[in-house]
């Protein structure tokens, strides 16, 4: 970025920006809306392509949505064994789909709360889900 833009000039192009798109940081419930939807818009645009120009545009759009549901919609604390049983369900798998952390016996253990997962288990379920390894903690 070039450190010599002036401001003066940047002002009128952002006030143009911002009234066409509403992108800012969210407000209410409303714009919460409108800037979800034209997160999906988007999304639809760029197609999964990950050089596509609209993808820094969702990074922000994305960044402004987290920001306000973390201090608007948070979600509940979940145990790591809730959490998985709730991406079993999410992916409709079974006990004796997740062989990388055990037989399925051992699964029932640690769903049941008899058992708790090791280092190596959570390591395993984070790769497989694609989430943070505290996810399971």
């Amino acid at each position: 970025m070039n450190a010599h833009i002036q401001v003066k000039h940047l002002l009128p192009a952002w006030e143009v920006f911002r009234s066409a798109t509403d992108i800012a940081p969210i407000r209410d419930e409303a714009h919460y809306q409108r800037m979800t939807a034209m997160l999906e818009a988007l999304l639809d645009e760029a197609a999964g392509q990950e050089n596509h120009p609209a993808m820094e545009l969702i990074d922000i759009v994305g960044d402004l949505i987290e920001d306000f549901e973390a201090e608007h919609h948070p979600l509940p604390e979940a145990t790591g064994v809730q959490a998985l049983k709730f991406l079993l369900d999410q992916h409709g798998l079974k006990q004796g789909d997740l062989a990388e952390i055990g037989s399925q016996g051992v699964v029932s253990e640690i769903l049941s709360g008899k058992r708790e997962l090791n280092i190596r288990q959570i390591r395993a379920l984070s790769k497989r889900f694609g989430v943070a390894p505290a996810t399971f903690v």
